[in-house]
């Protein structure tokens, strides 16, 4: 989405859900609620709204989105402020898990790939890395000895 007569390539004029763009008007009225709602929690650390330097709140798509949740879970389900503070809470800490089970799985899938090479003596005898399944472009000498190296763990 770009800015009235700005070149799409605009960064600073980029807008995704997690841009602060309504007031807290609008937020109320997209999310259904009273603007005071929004007030309290936002004071309760439920729904924590980006400011401008003037202090005014603004809420981003996001937002308006995690109060319609929290709206859900007070009246469809019944859930205390508390209790949905804590769900929050706790469906925070598992996205940052997953993020970081993501980053450990990149890690070890990293030093499988590099403990999957296979090394090879060139015809000087220098030790030259080869990708699994590749030949050598050396010709074998007399010697039909087969030497495996496993790394230290």
């Amino acid at each position: 989405m770009a800015g009235g007569g700005r070149g799409a390539g605009d960064a600073a004029y980029r807008i995704d859900d997690q841009t602060p763009v309504f007031v807290i008007s609008v937020a109320a009225q997209l999310s259904g609620m009273h603007a005071q709602t929004l007030r309290q929690y936002d004071r309760l650390g439920l729904v924590t709204p980006s400011r401008t330097r003037g202090g005014g709140r603004r809420y981003s798509a996001r937002d308006v989105a995690l109060l319609r949740e929290v709206q859900r879970l007070s009246q469809d389900e019944g859930v205390s402020l508390a209790g949905i503070q804590r769900i929050l809470e706790l469906e925070r800490e598992v996205l940052a898990l997953r993020s970081r089970v993501a980053d450990l799985h990149a890690q070890l899938e990293a030093r499988i790939e590099a403990e999957r090479r296979v090394f090879a003596a060139g015809p000087s005898g220098d030790i030259v890395a080869m990708r699994h399944g590749q030949r050598s472009r050396y010709p074998l000498s007399r010697s039909r000895a087969v030497v495996r190296w496993e790394p230290e763990r």
